[in-house]
């Protein structure tokens, strides 16, 4: 969503290189707004990227105190180290406090997901010091840099000789 008076959009974020740079150089993930509801991204993104990839997932949400197992912090402040990505699974209007917070704990990326687009949060972010990544989904990137997205979709990893029907 826009959110410039004229509806245009003027920020210009990294490119396919420079986002895979930034997932090669990451270590560790904290997802803001992690849901343990399996209909949400933010659990789908979760999932993955533990199950997946070699990345300290760290889950923020305060009405949660745990996924599956795994500790929920309240804040970015309360998490055991220091994120290298925040990936935001908020509401437009909450994305300047969590830029706020990612810049105050000294993360090095902040990534809005699909659909999250707030220019003023991406230029304070960058005035910071933040890499910023908007309106991408970190498992689709993540997925496509790492060969788990091709032309046909994802890549399920079931080799099968059935003939489909429709293909």
């Amino acid at each position: 969503m826009p959110d410039t008076d004229s509806g245009t959009r003027t920020w210009v974020g990294p490119t396919a290189a420079q986002r895979r740079a930034i997932l090669t150089g990451t270590r560790t993930i904290a997802i803001v707004g992690a849901s343990k509801n399996p209909a949400r991204a933010s659990y789908f993104v979760n999932k993955y990227l533990s199950s997946t990839s070699d990345y300290t997932v760290w889950l923020v949400n305060p009405t949660i105190d745990d996924i599956e197992g795994t500790t929920v912090y309240p804040t970015l402040a309360d998490l055991p180290g220091t994120p290298d990505l925040v990936d935001v699974f908020r509401r437009h209007d909450d994305l300047p406090q969590v830029a706020d917070e990612a810049i105050a704990v000294g993360a090095k990326t902040l990534w809005l997901q699909l659909g999250l687009w707030h220019e003023d949060v991406a230029h304070r972010a960058e005035e910071a010091g933040l890499q910023v990544v908007m309106d991408r989904c970190i498992k689709i990137e993540h997925a496509r840099f790492h060969g788990g997205l091709h032309l046909a979709g994802f890549d399920t990893g079931v080799i099968d000789s059935r003939r489909r029907s429709g293909l």
